[in-house]
């Protein structure tokens, strides 16, 4: 079942409320709402949270790179369009989850088939959006990979950020497609999130090295 849940009404001063979306919410409010019972945010938006903060990154050394890189311009422009993209999909979670809540609330008599088969198709609706978060945060990782050995060699530590923050959003990702899909073993969405994992992943240990450590990192 997808890990976002359905945001509450922001509450404002001198007007009147207004569903909230966590685009416009500040980061203390975010992790407040994170951190509570309420059924929104939760893990699909915290995981599109974390491929927004990867393309942001790399959006911002690849600002720093004009002169090493005649590309960068561009590079800053895909980039921003990945953190859009991932700050929508934070808020089309919780959308997503809304149709699995009312699915789950349908009647269990005198229609039990009824009601599974609405449960089946919310999650298979909603398994579309972490897949989408994976998609973001492989790409997000595939810039930085470019941007760590070409881009401005003081930010190599942002870009190997950006890299470890997407193959967290990526492996959150293909959890919630597998979470949501279980009932579906055959699903090539399966497949296709775990793709997205390994294509991160090998973006990541381009910068981070194969088995993920940083210098001086003592391993177990």
């Amino acid at each position: 079942m997808p890990e976002a849940r359905i945001p509450e009404e922001r509450e404002t001063k001198g007007a009147p409320s207004e569903p909230t979306t966590l685009r416009g919410e500040r980061l203390s409010r975010f992790l407040e709402r994170l951190a509570s019972e309420e059924p929104a945010p939760g893990g699909g938006a915290a995981a599109a949270i974390a491929a927004a903060m990867a393309a942001a990154l790399v959006a911002m050394v690849a600002r720093f790179s004009g002169r090493t890189l005649g590309d960068a311009a561009a590079l800053a422009a895909e980039a921003d369009g990945l953190v859009r993209r991932a700050a929508a999909l934070a808020d089309e979670d919780a959308v997503a989850y809304r149709a699995v809540l009312s699915a789950l609330a349908l009647p269990k008599s005198p229609d039990p088939a009824r009601r599974r088969a609405a449960i089946d198709a919310a999650l298979d609706a909603a398994s579309e959006v972490p897949l989408e978060i994976a998609t973001v945060a492989a790409d997000a990782a595939r810039l930085a990979a470019r941007l760590a050995p070409e881009g401005n060699p003081n930010l190599h530590g942002d870009a190997g950020t950006a890299a470890a923050l997407a193959l967290g959003a990526a492996r959150a990702g293909a959890l919630l497609v597998a979470e949501n899909l279980a009932r579906r073993p055959d699903d090539p969405r399966h497949a296709r999130a775990a793709a997205l994992v390994g294509e991160t992943r090998a973006h990541a240990m381009a910068i981070l090295g194969e088995d993920g450590a940083i210098p001086g990192e003592e391993r177990p």
